[in-house]
């Protein structure tokens, strides 16, 4: 039986709990809620377990803060023995438009200080990403205040919609693959 991780990047404490750069966990939050399944804190993060279709998932929340994510991966990969191509990162990201989904089964870190650290530790640029856009509406110079910013209320609005179109993409990873999750929510 496949089983697959799900790991939401995001940085722990109450002060980050609605910013930008915490989307990946989120959008883990509301994927967990919707199979009435909760997180229990565990080696390195905050780990919930669900059956989607029969299939066994990991959800994980790194508890080692965003730069650092990459060990909590690596550990709980290893531990559930999970394939890479069955590991599926949910991110913030800076160069796409609030709300777009992009989703690749590889590609750089991108500047990504998260996405960077899984890089190093899995010694690879290639696993699945689920790239949730926040958009670049900040002056130069401020991108750390923009991702460490709170959603704006247009912004949180719109999340209404956006965040339940995210876990169906993650459904979509589980159950049909990630051919067929990039063609159906790319650029959504």
């Amino acid at each position: 039986m496949k089983k697959f991780l799900i790991v939401g990047l995001g940085n722990i404490g109450e002060k980050y709990s609605n910013t930008r750069h915490n989307i990946g966990f989120k959008i883990v939050d509301a994927l967990v809620k919707e199979y009435n399944e909760s997180f229990e804190t565990e080696k390195l993060g905050d780990i919930a377990k669900l059956k989607v279709k029969g299939k066994t998932v990991v959800v994980l929340k790194p508890n080692t803060y965003m730069n650092l994510s990459g060990k909590a991966v690596k550990y709980w990969m290893q531990k559930e023995n999970i394939a890479v191509e069955n590991t599926l990162i949910i991110t913030d990201d800076l160069n796409i438009d609030f709300g777009t989904i992009r989703i690749k089964s590889k590609g750089s870190a991108g500047g990504h200080n998260g996405l960077k650290d899984i890089q190093e530790k899995l010694n690879s640029g290639t696993y699945p990403r689920f790239r949730f856009g926040v958009g670049s509406d900040y002056r130069k110079g401020a991108q750390v205040d923009f991702v460490l910013g709170e959603w704006d209320k247009e912004e949180e609005s719109a999340l209404i919609e956006r965040v339940p179109t995210s876990v169906k993409a993650i459904e979509s990873f589980i159950n049909a693959g990630l051919a067929n999750t990039m063609n159906e929510f790319n650029g959504k």
